[in-house]
């Protein structure tokens, strides 16, 4: 008797577990509220998005050509506002003819910046670095070496200025925050009384207030005939408001690294600066990288408020650019989005830098 094969159906193709469409399907129609958000942003945005194309670039003026500006004003942006005074916004009142030397000193800056985030010049040598981008950047900054025309810090502005204060602040405040959070948690009831009342005291005032005390209370304590510079007690003030604000960020770290750890490295024979420098603040400082970056931006941000202390960073070497001139101040918003481009540059790279960390250490701990 012969046999019968039944034909096998073909087996569905599968479904697709990656890309965007999947990516799609989970995030954005994963549920009836998510589809619901979706097409209300969507909406939103094909009809706002036209009318802001419009207006950004099929009729902007982007020469500086005050009249065009004046012409296209309400129907298009006028962009020749920051091709007239981006010297001015960026650079401040820095010597117009020497603003070479703020260019280079923030490209070597921002390039320190950039190699320090590489793991490759994760060495001990990278201290030295700095030291060098340092001395390098207050060298170009300030002149009266190599023939460079000196510079007051009080003419100093724009982008460099701003990019300074993050940077020697935040690389002040860390190991001072560090010391403050294991002072907080300290036995010792003297060192923990003094760190909490720094973080609580320094917490509870705005960096405005901060600002204004170092600025013009600082120099009535110093003694007659001694003054400190006011780019030095700006540092100083940046500096203690972000260090309290990263113990606590710290602190938390600390807190959540298990009983039993310090227990055993006890057990072990290991000292308290030991287990602090080899168990401890390693997971508890891996743990904080979110809160460390937010704190991170939100300093960088908050330079801006050096302007009441008459430093103009970038915020206020915009103002002068357009109080100082009444043709162009009209056309303040295109102005006030260019540096807003600028924060949002540095933040955003700041956050993506944060993840990619993130990653790194979730990596470590699967292995």
């Amino acid at each position: 008797m012969a046999e019968t094969f039944t034909p096998i159906a073909p087996r569905p193709s599968p479904v697709k577990q990656s890309g965007f469409v999947a990516w799609a399907r989970k995030n954005l129609f994963g549920s009836t509220s998510n589809t619901l958000t979706t097409l209300f942003l969507l909406g939103l945005a094909i009809y706002i998005v036209p009318g802001v194309f419009q207006w950004g670039l099929l009729n902007a003026v982007f020469s500086a050509d005050v009249t065009a500006c004046q012409e296209a004003r309400g129907s298009g942006a006028c962009w020749g506002v920051v091709t007239e005074k981006y010297r001015l916004i960026l650079w401040g009142r820095f010597p117009y003819e020497e603003h070479w030397r703020p260019i280079l000193a923030t490209l070597i800056l921002v390039s320190g910046l950039v190699l320090s985030c590489m793991r490759f010049f994760w060495k001990p040598w990278l201290a030295l670095m700095w030291v060098g981008i340092l001395g390098a950047f207050f060298v170009l900054m300030g002149g009266g070496w190599f023939g460079l025309t000196p510079v007051r810090s009080d003419m100093w502005g724009g982008l460099p200025l701003t990019v300074m204060l993050a940077t020697l602040s935040l690389f002040l405040a860390f190991p001072l925050s560090v010391v403050v959070a294991l002072g907080r948690r300290s036995h010792l009831p003297i060192i923990r009384s003094i760190c909490i009342t720094y973080i609580e005291l320094i917490r509870g005032v705005p960096l405005i207030s901060i600002l204004f005390m170092a600025s013009f209370m600082f120099p009535l304590f110093m003694p007659q005939g001694v003054t400190v510079d006011v780019l030095v007690r700006v540092v100083i003030g940046i500096t203690l408001f972000a260090a309290a604000y990263m113990a606590e960020i710290v602190r938390g770290g600390l807190q959540a690294i298990p009983k039993g750890q310090i227990e055993a490295a006890a057990t072990l024979g290991l000292s308290y600066w030991q287990t602090q420098r080899k168990i401890v603040l390693p997971q508890a400082l891996a743990m904080t990288v979110p809160s460390m970056m937010n704190n991170f931006i939100s300093v960088f941000k908050d330079t801006s408020l050096v302007t009441i202390v008459s430093l103009y960073e970038l915020t206020g070497a915009l103002g002068i650019a357009l109080n100082s001139d009444a043709v162009w101040r009209p056309f303040k918003i295109e102005a006030y989005l260019f540096i807003t481009l600028v924060y949002f540059a540095f933040c955003f790279s700041m956050s993506r830098y944060s993840l990619w960390v993130e990653k790194q250490l979730v990596k470590s701990k699967a292995r």
